[in-house]
C-alpha cells in the first residue's frame, strides 16, 4: 500500500506540463475496437485507468505496441472474443465504453459491470441501454455481466433522446452508431471537450459524425473504419487541479499544454476567488498572493463548472474569507470527502446537494484518506496548503487520473513524497515475531 506524505504550507512556483485527457483516453482506447486496422494514439496519459484499458484490449485479442511513454499503436483486426475479463473490467468505470465499441463492430458484447470510483451516488447506465435498444440491440444484466446483442448482426440507425445529459451515454451511443446501418441522431447530448475529441478520433478513422460539442449529434453509419493517427487533447481537469493548488497554497505557476477555451469555466470561478489568471496561446499563468475571497459555485454540464472540479474548488473555498456555497448539480452525492477536510479544521456543512463553506484562517495537517479520484486530488491540495504534516491513504484512486503527480508537484517546490506502507498481515507477522 502506498501513501503520500506531505509537509504543507509552501507556495508553488514554476511550470507544470499537462498530460493527455483521462476522460478522452478511456473512451478513445476502447473506440479503437471499431477500427479494422492500425490506429496510432498519441498524448496518452500514463495513468492506471489507461493501463487497464490497454490490458482489456489485449485480452480481447488486440495487438498493442508501445512507441514511447505517451504513444501506442493498436491493431484490432483480429479480435478473438467479445467477452471481457471480469476482473479487469470491474476495476474501471470506463469499461462500459467497451459495450458500444464491441456492439458496433461485432453486433455483440459481454462486459462486466463497471467499477471505478464510488463517491456516494449511484451512476446508472440506463441512458446507455436506452440508446443501444433504440439501435436494435437487446441488453440484459446477468451474472455480473452486461450482455448486448443484435439479431440483425448490425445495428440500425435511429433517433435517441437522452432523458438526462449524460457524457458516458453520449459517447457510448456515438461509438455504437459509427458502424450502424443508416443515420443516428442523438438529442440532448452532452457537450464536454472529450466528446468532441472522441468524435474527432472516430472521424479521423473514417467515421461520419457531425455536431459533437452541441446538443444534437448526427452520425451517418459507415461500413468500415480504417487506421490513422490521432493525438488526445490536454486534460482540462488536471489543469484545473493545479490551478486550484496554486489558489490554495499561493505562489505562481505556468500551466502548459492546455486549450484555454476549455478552462474558461474554471478560470472564471478562481478569478472570483481572487486568483489572477493570465491567458496565453496554450498556457495559463496562475498566481495568488492576496487573501482568497468567498464565491458561490454550482456544477453543471459543460460549458458550466465541471463536477470533476467540485472537491478541489470546495477545498480552496475552505480557506477563503466569508461564507461560500457549493451546489452539486450533476451527481446526487459527492461530498464524502468533506469529513476529511473537517479533520484538518475546515468548517463545512452539507445539506443534500449544497455545501455551506465557512472559510477558516488555515488548515492543519492530519491523516486523511482519498475516497475517489477527484476527492483524492482535493486531499492533496488540502495537505499542500495545510500547516504541518499530513499523510494521505487511498492514493490508488488519485493515480487513476493524474500522471506523475508527485514529480510534478515536487518540481513546483512542494514537499510531498510517496511511501510504501506494510500490509496489515506483514505488520501482524512482525509483531508476532
Amino acid at each position: 500500500m502506498t501513501k503520500y506524505v506531505v509537509q504543507g504550507g509552501k507556495p508553488l512556483f514554476g511550470e507544470v506540463e499537462i498530460s493527455g485527457a483521462k476522460n478522452a483516453a478511456v473512451a478513445i482506447i476502447p473506440a479503437a475496437l471499431l477500427v479494422d486496422g492500425v490506429c496510432r494514439i498519441e498524448n496518452i496519459p500514463q495513468i492506471s485507468d489507461v493501463t487497464l484499458c490497454l490490458k482489456i484490449l489485449e485480452q480481447l485479442g488486440a495487438n498493442i505496441r508501445s512507441i514511447n511513454h505517451h504513444t501506442v499503436e493498436i491493431d484490432c483486426s483480429h479480435i478473438r472474443t467479445t467477452r471481457t475479463s471480469y476482473e479487469l473490467a470491474r476495476k474501471i468505470r470506463a469499461s462500459y465504453y467497451l459495450i458500444g465499441a464491441l456492439l458496433g463492430r461485432f453486433g455483440q458484447a459481454e462486459v462486466a459491470m463497471p467499477g471505478g470510483c464510488n463517491f456516494g451516488g449511484v451512476r446508472p447506465i440506463d441512458q446507455h441501454v436506452k440508446g443501444f435498444s433504440a439501435l436494435g440491440a437487446k441488453v440484459i444484466v446477468e451474472g455480473g455481466f452486461i450482455r448486448a446483442t443484435t439479431e440483425a448482426g448490425r445495428l440500425k440507425g435511429a433517433s435517441v433522446y437522452l432523458d438526462v445529459v449524460s457524457v458516458g451515454a453520449t459517447m457510448n451511443i456515438m461509438m455504437a452508431a459509427a458502424l450502424a446501418e443508416g443515420n443516428t441522431v442523438i438529442e440532448n447530448a452532452a457537450k464536454e471537450p472529450h466528446i468532441v475529441d472522441l468524435a474527432n478520433f472516430l472521424n479521423s478513422m473514417g467515421a461520419n459524425i457531425r455536431g459533437a460539442g452541441t446538443d444534437t449529434i448526427k452520425i451517418r453509419g459507415v461500413d468500415r473504419l480504417t487506421g490513422g493517427s490521432y493525438a488526445i487533447i490536454p486534460d482540462q481537469i488536471e489543469a484545473g487541479t493545479y490551478m486550484a493548488a496554486v489558489a490554495a497554497t499561493g505562489g505562481q505557476v505556468l500551466v502548459k499544454n492546455i486549450i484555454p477555451k476549455h478552462m474558461d469555466c474554471i478560470t472564471a470561478n478562481l478569478q472570483e476567488c481572487g486568483v489572477e489568471v493570465e491567458e496565453r496561446e496554450d498556457t495559463l499563468l496562475v498566481r495568488r498572493s492576496g487573501p482568497l475571497q468567498k464565491a458561490n459555485v454550482k456544477t453543471m454540464p459543460y460549458p458550466g463548472f465541471p463536477t470533476d472540479m467540485q472537491p478541489q474548488i470546495t477545498t480552496v473555498l475552505a480557506l477563503a474569507q466569508g461564507t461560500s456555497l457549493v451546489t452539486e448539480g450533476v451527481w446526487s452525492n459527492r461530498y464524502r470527502y468533506v469529513d476529511e477536510l473537517r479533520r484538518m479544521g475546515a468548517n463545512i456543512q452539507v445539506d443534500e446537494k449544497t455545501a455551506v463553506v465557512e472559510g477558516v484562517d488555515h488548515l492543519t495537517g492530519a491523516p486523511i484518506q482519498a475516497y475517489d479520484l477527484r476527492a483524492g486530488a482535493a486531499m492533496v491540495i488540502a495537505a499542500l496548503a495545510a500547516h504541518g504534516h499530513s499523510e494521505i491513504t487511498g492514493v490508488q484512486y488519485i493515480e487513476r487520473g493524474y500522471e506523475g503527480i508527485i514529480e510534478k508537484l515536487r518540481a513546483l517546490g512542494a514537499d510531498i513524497r510517496a511511501e510504501e506502507e506494510p500490509e496489515e498481515d506483514e505488520v501482524r507477522g512482525a509483531s508476532a515475531g
